[in-house]
């Protein structure tokens, strides 16, 4: 048996999943959610239906790695932490330096820190957890699964900005993409529902983070996010697409530098900017607040405008996908979505959205699929890890 630590760490929750290789069993599957928020929720998954959860305000990212390594133990699902044979590690940014599976070392853990300038939310968050676990397991090897590489393929013509060629080359900058784990995860069970070797699909990875991409023949053609994850979609606390402009605008009328500016963009903009009341959707669909129904309506708007403009892109689409928190949990947010897309041919049946059920969500005479995948980016995660230890 070869146990395998799985972390994916989020900017607002931490998912864990400890896998028995090669078997591919769960051994234990956690989430920490609304981590640094009132009303902090652990829940653990464990052996034959057992569960653990627990509440507490503000839980942070260093009591919530002791949480989830000393539950491994207190609860039995290890005897002792040594049983771990390798921790995988999702990091949202590669940028250029890695397009593969990583093992951490002291060089592969600076450059994950230094890449922060690129995604400012999650890098050194997901560094920090690298750290924390190290500290703890220090003889158990650590690898780096990065959401960048999905998005290696993607076309010069979506992929870079219109600023001088030279500076693109120079500095490389393009669009790194998020969220490449899930979206290539689904984007590959959608193609064995579809049995369509070029198939066109939109997924949306729908979270407090989110992103659209679309999809041909099984690689990435486009996505929301860009050169940082700040771009595309409003999110749970940044801003998705905003004039640059704005930065030395604010930087002026605020007397802010732009490291300020852009710090609002990404920690108090997006749903918790425009609500006031929260980054949380839970909290927004059940205020009576005005600007918490505005929040929301912003949310489907922006991803409305992505999917129909990545369907014109792709000349038309066979399946859409919805993943993600929100994706997989929030009926309306679906319902809303499908609506819009009516226009393309798609058309969901209501029944089957309401049961919350994965799967396919499409009515009959749907000219295309609506799936409804969950997230899995661990097991993607460990599968690369086994191989990169094998």
């Amino acid at each position: 048996m070869t146990k395998v630590l799985i972390v994916n760490a989020g900017s607002s929750s931490l998912k864990f999943k400890l896998f028995d290789m090669p078997k591919e069993q769960v051994l234990a599957d956690g989430e920490i959610e609304r981590l640094n928020l009132p009303g902090s929720k652990v829940k653990i998954k464990y052996g034959d239906s057992k569960k653990f959860e627990m509440q507490k305000d503000k839980i942070d990212y260093e009591y919530s790695a002791a949480i989830m390594l000393n539950q491994l133990k207190e609860l039995g699902i290890v005897d002792h932490l040594h049983e771990i044979s390798a921790v995988g590690n999702r990091v949202v940014a590669g940028g250029d330096e890695f397009e593969k599976v990583a093992k951490i070392d002291k060089d592969s853990l600076k450059k994950i820190v230094a890449l922060g300038e690129i995604a400012p939310i999650h890098n050194p968050v997901e560094a920090e957890y690298i750290k924390i676990i190290q500290r703890i397991l220090p003889n158990v090897t650590q690898y780096a699964i990065f959401d960048s590489a999905f998005f290696k393929d993607v076309p010069e013509v979506n992929s870079i900005y219109g600023i001088p060629y030279e500076l693109t080359k120079k500095f490389v900058i393009r669009r790194y993409g998020e969220h490449g784990i899930n979206h290539q995860f689904i984007t590959e069970q959608a193609m064995k529902d579809l049995k369509k070797p070029e198939a066109k699909i939109v997924t949306l990875h729908l979270g407090s983070g989110a992103s659209v991409a679309a999809e041909k023949s099984g690689k990435c053609f486009d996505t929301s996010m860009g050169f940082t994850p700040m771009n595309g979609l409003i999110m749970g606390t940044r801003s998705g697409d905003v004039d640059p402009a704005l930065v030395p605008f604010f930087m002026k009328k605020m007397g802010a530098k732009a490291d300020d500016v852009i710090d609002m963009f990404n920690h108090g903009s997006g749903l918790l900017g425009v609500s006031g009341v929260s980054s949380d959707m839970r909290d927004l669909e059940s205020s009576k607040d005005p600007r918490a129904k505005l929040a929301l309506d912003m949310f489907v708007n922006r991803v409305i405008k992505f999917a129909a403009s990545y369907i014109t892109e792709l000349g038309g689409v066979d399946a859409i996908v919805f993943s993600g928190g929100i994706g997989e949990h929030d009926e309306w947010v679906r319902k809303v979505v499908c609506s819009k897309l009516e226009i393309f041919g798609l058309k969901l049946d209501d029944q089957l959205n309401a049961t919350k059920k994965s799967g396919h969500l499409e009515s009959a005479d749907s000219k295309a699929k609506i799936l409804l995948i969950p997230a899995n980016e661990e097991l993607a995660m460990v599968r690369d890890v086994f191989k990169a230890t094998n």
